[in-house]
């Protein structure tokens, strides 16, 4: 199920952090979405993304209603939470949390999945990263409603994306990365202009302080990984960041 687990242990042997990338291994689904598809606006059959979601909470030891995916933009939105959602997910690209046991999930298939926490403070964040967030500054207003949570020792995992060998862009977005993240400007297997999405977060991220773990993988070059951009129609894998610990803690 998982591409990608870890737990970072709390302060003084106190409870800690959780943080993963699901895979593709087989739970539900077929065709383009065969293995774990987290996504419910892709094309899947509603039941079987919801027994995916399932089946990951089940991993994750939460309750499904405490398993939270945002209804994601491409916006630079983020909104703290406390408990399940009371109604539809909210049209955001960043949680944050300083709740127990609520598992905070990103969904991408191409990408970049941020999860930041403070191990100190016990706030965790999602962040939905993918070129026009980059652009828009989606990472650090994540940053920022982290510190509103008296997190002041932010760190970051940045996930599994497209590479910027794989991701071929007009020379204008090129351009306009090159003014926001220039390290972003990169150049495409075939020698066409490029843009390095995660370079660039990572670079936004050291800019704040934040230190960063990188866990590689490129979504088009690996076939555990979802990808829009090798296979078109296709499902959606999950970054998903929880604080252990009683619930409301």
């Amino acid at each position: 199920m998982f591409f990608w687990r870890s737990t970072i242990p709390g302060v003084d042997g106190g409870p800690g952090i959780e943080v993963a990338f699901t895979g593709r291994a087989a739970v539900s689904g077929e065709s383009s979405y065969s293995g774990l598809n987290l996504g419910g606006h892709v094309g899947d059959s509603p039941d079987a993304v919801e027994q995916n979601r399932v089946a990951l909470a089940g991993s994750l030891h939460v309750p499904r209603e405490r398993l939270l995916f945002m209804n994601q933009v491409h916006g630079t939105d983020v909104v703290e939470v406390h408990g399940p959602w009371a109604g539809a997910a909210p049209r955001v690209d960043g949680i944050v949390s300083a709740t127990s046991q609520l598992a905070l999930a990103v969904l991408v298939a191409d990408c970049v999945p941020v999860l930041l926490h403070d191990v100190q403070a016990r706030v965790v964040g999602a962040v939905h990263a993918g070129r026009p967030g980059l652009l828009d500054g989606i990472v650090p207003r994540a940053v920022g409603a982290m510190h509103s949570l008296g997190a002041d020792q932010v760190s970051a995992i940045v996930g599994p994306s497209v590479c910027g060998r794989c991701y071929e862009v007009p020379e204008d977005l090129v351009q306009a990365a090159a003014t926001v993240a220039p390290t972003s400007v990169t150049t495409s297997w075939t020698g066409t202009p490029a843009i390095d999405v995660a370079a660039g977060v990572i670079e936004q991220l050291a800019g704040l302080g934040v230190p960063v773990e990188r866990v590689a993988g490129c979504t088009r070059e690996d076939e555990e990984l979802y990808s829009y951009r090798r296979d078109g129609v296709t499902g959606r894998f999950a970054g998903v960041v929880m604080l252990h610990g009683e619930r409301g803690a």
